[in-house]
């Protein structure tokens, strides 16, 4: 790893993260690494390896521009969940260690796509009229599915999950399985459920005949507006996120969201 070309790439609208990306980098010079330093809005590709510092925001926008390049990255949190993060400030030294030995593994994220826009955790379709419910005609593959008036529609990975699908009333999906899920946000009825299907799926999203203009997002992030149908499949490109070779999805589950913990341990 030594003769790889590193990026830390840090967002200094956050906290430390200034501080923190020049305690990476004297680590990395220690080791006889020259690292190049990245703004979260200057981002460039070359890169054998880059540490992102920053909450889950800083990581998913840098997951999709590092994926047209295959580049690993790496995580290091300032935010508050910081989910898709593996180290924190404390254990930049440790993490440092690791990767420079190869101690870390790369997993392939999923991502989804529609028309030119990439997203790793979730395309979220909501009705341009604000405070509003909207009509979603919902195909798979063409063929009619769910019709539902609500206040929006979430199209996530299994990598977004556990982000805005999850508050939604949606499943928690284990990354590696090759799967969507679509989950109705509000659906103004009682028989609405999360929908999990295959990745080789394509999900078309319309208002029927009225062509009513929808708003869409990419990750929370980017934002275009349409009024044709909206189409959804699994993307060409995959994030690839350097996990320490101790980690653990389910543990990550119990760590950040107190998963299958009783309220009386919490509060202790």
């Amino acid at each position: 790893m030594k003769n790889k070309r590193f990026g830390i790439c840090y967002n200094p609208n956050i906290k430390q993260s200034s501080e923190v990306k020049e305690k990476l980098f004297a680590l990395l010079s220690g080791y006889g690494i020259n690292a190049e330093i990245l703004d979260i809005d200057r981002l460039k590709t070359g890169y054998d390896f880059v540490f992102v510092i920053g909450g889950d925001g800083t990581i998913l926008k840098c997951a999709r521009f590092y994926s047209k390049d295959a580049t690993p990255i790496f995580g290091v949190n300032l935010g508050r969940l910081g989910f898709l993060s593996q180290a924190c400030v404390a254990d930049i030294q440790n993490a440092v260690d690791k990767i420079l030995k190869g101690e870390f593994v790369v997993q392939d994220r999923i991502m989804l796509q529609s028309g030119s826009y990439i997203a790793l955790n979730d395309f979220v379709i909501k009705g341009s009229s604000t405070g509003r419910t909207s009509r979603f005609l919902i195909k798979i593959n063409g063929r009619p599915v769910c019709d539902y008036l609500a206040d929006g529609i979430i199209v996530s990975t299994p990598t977004g999950s556990t982000a805005y699908g999850l508050s939604a009333g949606g499943p928690v999906v284990v990354p590696d399985l090759n799967a969507f899920i679509i989950v109705p946000i509000c659906p103004h009825t009682l028989t609405a459920r999360p929908l999990v299907i295959p990745d080789s799926e394509e999900i078309s999203i319309s208002s029927g005949e009225s062509r009513k203009e929808y708003v869409i997002s990419t990750d929370g992030q980017e934002f275009f507006e349409t009024a044709s149908e909206i189409k959804i499949k699994k993307s060409e490109y995959c994030a690839k996120l350097a996990l320490l070779d101790n980690a653990d999805f389910y543990s990550i589950l119990r760590s950040k969201l107190f998963w299958g913990t009783s309220p009386a341990k919490i509060c202790r």
